[in-house]
C-alpha cells in the first residue's frame, strides 16, 4: 500500500534485525501499484501487518517506508507487497520504475497492532479507501483459509474501477464465499460519482452484517478520521475500531 504512518491502539513486539529479502516476482496489479513477491519473514506476521522496506543509495543514502503485508500468513509463494508508485516516492518509484527480480531489498517486522486472526473472532467490519485495501485483503485471505464462518463485509471506495484494487478477486469472493459482503464505491466515475462513504452507508453495513465486534479503517488521514467518526455516530463502540493511516 501507499507509505504508512501506523495507528494502532496497543503495542507490537520489538521488531527483527533488518536483513536482505530477494524479490521473487513482479506482477501489475492496477495502472500505479504493482505486486512484489519477496521471500518469507523470519518469524510469521498477522492479516493486516506491516513491514519496514529500506533503500541505501551506493554514498550511503537511506530511506524507509512501511508497507502493509497483502499476503495472509504462511503464503507459501512469499510475503506479498502491494506498492503504489507516487512521483516524489524516494522508495515507492524505486519500487515502480527500478527494482527487477532478483533485487535483495532489506525488511524488517511484522510490525503492528492493526491485525486480525481467526481466533479474534467476529463479526469483523473492514473499511478501506484507496491502496488502505491492502491490509483488509490480507485478513480477507487468512478468513478464507482459516476461518470462512467469521462474518465479514468490506466497504472499499476506490475513484475508478481500473484503480479498485484486487477488484476481481474481491467480487469473486463476495460471490463465491458465504458471509463475506462488498461495498465498492467508485468516487469518480459510475452510479456513485461524487458520493464519498457517509452515515447511511455505514448504518446498511451494519444492518446486513450485525454489530461488529472489530471495524478496521484504512487510508489516508482525511478518510479514516471521517470515517471512524461515522462508526461512533452509529454505535460502534471507540474500543472496537482500529485505524491506520497514510500520508501526510
Amino acid at each position: 500500500m501507499a507509505d504508512v504512518n501506523g495507528v494502532a491502539s496497543s503495542p507490537s513486539p520489538a521488531p527483527s534485525p533488518w536483513r536482505a529479502a530477494s524479490i521473487r516476482a513482479i506482477t501489475p496489479v492496477t495502472p500505479r501499484v504493482k505486486s512484489f513477491r519477496f521471500d518469507p519473514l523470519d518469524r510469521p506476521h498477522r492479516a493486516g501487518q506491516h513491514v519496514d522496506v529500506r533503500l541505501t543509495a551506493p554514498d550511503g543514502y537511506q530511506a524507509q517506508r512501511s508497507y502493509s503485508i497483502a499476503s495472509p500468513p504462511g503464503d507459501p509463494a512469499g510475503l506479498e507487497l502491494m506498492i503504489e508508485g507516487l512521483e516524489a516516492g524516494e522508495v515507492s518509484g524505486f519500487f515502480d520504475t527500478v527494482a527487477e527480480v532478483g533485487d535483495a531489498i532489506e525488511l524488517r517486522g511484522p510490525l503492528g497492532a492493526f491485525a486480525w486472526g481467526p481466533e479474534d473472532g467476529g463479526p469483523v467490519l473492514l473499511i478501506g479507501g484507496g491502496s488502505g485495501v491492502v491490509p483488509l485483503l490480507a485478513m480477507l485471505r487468512e478468513r478464507a483459509l482459516r476461518a470462512p464462518e467469521v462474518p465479514m463485509l468490506l466497504i472499499y471506495s476506490a475513484r475508478k474501477a481500473a484503480e479498485a484494487i484486487a477488484r476481481a478477486e474481491l467480487a469473486a469472493r463476495s460471490r463465491d464465499e458465504t458471509g463475506f459482503d462488498l461495498t465498492l464505491l467508485l468516487t469518480r466515475e459510475g452510479a456513485t460519482a461524487g458520493r464519498r462513504i457517509d452515515r447511511v452507508m455505514i448504518d446498511t453495513a451494519i444492518e446486513c452484517l450485525g454489530m461488529p465486534r472489530h471495524a478496521f479503517v484504512c487510508g489516508g488521514n482525511g478518510f479514516v478520521g471521517t470515517v471512524a467518526d461515522l462508526l461512533v455516530e452509529a454505535g460502534v463502540k471507540p474500543g472496537v475500531i482500529r485505524t491506520e493511516r497514510f500520508g501526510g
